[in-house]
């Protein structure tokens, strides 16, 4: 049910040069990502740019039930990395003077009666408190699903209603009105409304859609043609499939759910990319080719998030391996489609990774997902998380 594709491209430099600079870990990732293969994991693309050059290569299939593999140069629905790159936007506009990280959000977004102590840099650094609105971690370890509300794949109609379209305003609406997690700025919990909130706080002070700003000050500078904030439930060819495990009183079936409308996420993970353009967008966000190094080091000095070897940044992880080796990083799953962000904090070597799954409601997909993660760190980087 598996197949395998590899593709290998030198730049051209001097070769002996590079070999000695850094072992070349990716021999092994062919062999590695077949091995990351599971019921929930179908199809797997991977992207390694490094001193030896770019590596590409895939496991699985594109579908259930066919023999072509996924799209090396498919698009993806990218999930939480959709965070990273919101992030970079906002310090773009600190850096032309029209954001400041430490103002108060209610003097932009006064009608959603926010804390005024909540601040645009705690939106950045999932420090607000404000309640997650598609479930919360508790402090037992459990997860509290927030979608009571009928959105997004917890509510037991999502099947059916996947190509409705969500206002954000009812997202934020609808966590604003459960209890904050703590006071502003207390400690970190990761919360997808700090992003809807930070997106609609975006088009406030520009006047102009966040599509439009993405496109300015992110995507046209980097020439990323496969990225964007999609508007409906389509998705651009090639892609691989994506599925959802749906049971009712009659029964379960696999249900192919590649289109959907994102809205029901919205900032917190709709975005649309391929791995080629992630690698451009995270080894220009560490290379210094987006931001102002000042600004570049404000987004990867982290704050402790409470999890082994991961603090967190402003839109950004920031991983601490085992032998101490700094990593930047933001995943992202969205239902059926996954994707893997990875970069050193100079951006010479960065891995991207897209899944195709079976997801569901009870997202048992997600400590396969876990476990691929950390291979290909390792595999990459030299080492897992601390």
């Amino acid at each position: 049910m598996s197949t395998s594709h590899q593709h290998q491209t030198l730049r051209a430099a001097d070769d002996a040069a590079r070999e000695t600079a850094a072992p070349d870990r990716r021999p092994r990732l062919a062999q590695a990502i077949e091995e990351l293969l599971d019921p929930g994991i179908i199809g797997i693309t991977v992207r390694v740019n490094d001193l030896h050059g770019e590596w590409t290569g895939a496991a699985g299939v594109a579908e259930i039930g066919g023999v072509a593999g996924p799209p090396v140069e498919g698009h993806v629905r990218i999930g939480s990395n959709t965070k990273t790159f919101t992030a970079a936007m906002v310090l773009r506009l600190v850096a032309e003077g029209r954001i400041d990280l430490d103002a108060p959000v209610a003097d932009h977004l006064p009608e959603f009666d926010l804390d005024p102590r909540i601040t645009v840099r705690m939106l950045l650094q999932q420090t607000s408190g404000i309640f997650n609105f598609t479930g919360e971690v508790e402090e037992d370890g459990s997860y509290a699903l927030g979608t009571t509300i009928p959105y997004g794949p917890n509510g037991d109609d999502w099947i059916e209603r996947r190509f409705d379209t969500v206002q954000a305003r009812d997202l934020v609406e609808f966590a604003l009105a459960q209890p904050p997690r703590f006071e502003p700025g207390a400690r970190w919990s990761y919360s997808n409304t700090n992003y809807v909130l930070t997106r609609l706080l975006v088009e406030r002070v520009t006047g102009r859609t966040a599509g439009e700003e993405l496109q300015r000050l992110i995507l046209a500078p980097l020439g990323l043609a496969h990225t964007v904030i999609p508007s409906d439930a389509e998705i651009a060819e090639p892609h691989a499939r994506a599925y959802f495990r749906h049971t009712t009183d009659d029964g379960t079936t696999i249900v192919d759910i590649t289109r959907q409308d994102p809205s029901w996420v919205a900032a917190g993970g709709d975005m649309i990319s391929t791995t080629a353009d992630l690698h451009t967008f995270i080894a220009a966000l560490t290379g210094g080719g987006l931001l102002p190094d000042e600004l570049r080091r404000e987004m990867f000095t982290p704050v402790d998030t409470g999890l082994p070897g991961m603090g967190y940044g402003l839109g950004v992880f920031v991983l601490t391996t085992a032998d101490g080796t700094t990593v930047i990083s933001h995943n992202g799953a969205a239902v059926g489609h996954a994707a893997l962000m990875y970069a050193t904090p100079d951006g010479s070597t960065t891995l991207t990774a897209a899944l195709n799954c079976v997801d569901d409601a009870s997202l048992t997909v997600a400590a396969a997902f876990a476990g691929a993660q950390q291979r290909l760190l390792g595999e990459v980087f030299g080492t897992e998380t601390a």
